[in-house]
């Protein structure tokens, strides 16, 4: 119910009921249904801060996904990824890079391959 009044709140005041409720829970099994609660309906969050929060952590999500994709996908294919290529990808974020990655990763025989600087285009000529 609280969640449901905090809706028709104005924001500032169902951030700080929100915050305290969480706080005023601690460690108990409640705190734990409260912030699933609460993770579920962040809609009356509507600020620019809070939608940028949330696009950020979307785009956090995808490229994590995405290397995760990538690394399986070089390991089902048989081929070796060494601790520091394997962090290499997890440690992406940029989207551009991890599509090119995992779109080398369908012919790479060696993580190179994958790694490997993209190769400029040829200037035309002038």
């Amino acid at each position: 119910m609280l969640g449901a009044a905090l809706k028709t709140a104005d924001r500032d005041t169902a951030m700080v009921f929100s915050e305290l409720t969480e706080l005023g829970l601690g460690a108990l099994p409640a705190a734990d249904l409260w912030r699933n609660l609460v993770s579920v309906d962040l809609s009356f969050f509507r600020s620019q801060t809070a939608q940028n929060l949330r696009a950020e952590g979307r785009a956090e999500g995808e490229a994590k996904g995405e290397a995760k994709a990538i690394l399986r996908f070089l390991d089902h294919r048989g081929v070796a990824v060494p601790d520091e290529a394997r962090a290499t990808i997890a440690g992406c974020t940029d989207p551009d890079t991890l599509d090119t990655w995992l779109d080398r990763a369908f012919t790479a025989t060696t993580i190179d391959d994958v790694l490997a600087e993209p190769v400029e285009p040829p200037s035309p000529s002038a």
